[in-house]
């Protein structure tokens, strides 16, 4: 597993708080599955933060059948992605997942007001979106970090396949 550090442009050069997450690379054939929240138009790689003691793998397969309504298998964690922003360190597992079925979408309120929808995209459209964080300003920061960091997952993925 590889790891990789992005350090936001407002960093404090130290961290003081820290929240973990797993996010899902669910691929069919030269497809990702990637949701996306049609009211502002933020599209991401399924995933979110922990509860309680719960491990990175459980967290994946929760969080994929919450936001795309699939069950999955976590194959192996390929990045350990550690991001850093004022004085907070978000740390992100990022797991290559199988579908196995298929189970009821339980989206959070916050979710739900935002229209998470999950859609196929091809990879190439997926990093296509994800680019875009090269040319996104501190204006809009938070969707500067995740695209750059969903980008940098994609191209994780491509590389060691």
């Amino acid at each position: 597993m590889q790891t990789i550090d992005i350090f936001g442009d407002n960093y404090a050069g130290c961290t003081a708080h820290e929240r973990k997450a797993s996010r899902c690379v669910i691929l069919d054939g030269d497809r990702v599955l990637l949701v996306h929240e049609t009211v502002n138009d933020l599209w991401m790689l399924p995933g979110g933060g922990f509860e309680g003691d719960e491990t990175p793998e459980a967290c994946c397969v929760r969080e994929a059948a919450e936001e795309t309504g699939l069950t999955v298998a976590p194959e192996r964690c390929f990045l350990l992605l550690n991001e850093h922003y004022e004085d907070w360190r978000y740390v992100s597992y990022y797991f290559l997942c199988r579908c196995t079925g298929q189970t009821a979408r339980c989206l959070t309120a916050r979710e739900a007001s935002a229209g998470l929808t999950p859609e196929w995209v091809s990879i190439a459209d997926a990093l296509a979106i994800f680019a875009q964080h090269e040319t996104l300003t501190a204006a809009d920061e938070e969707r500067r970090g995740i695209y750059q960091r969903e980008h940098t997952a994609l191209a994780q993925v491509i590389l060691n396949s």
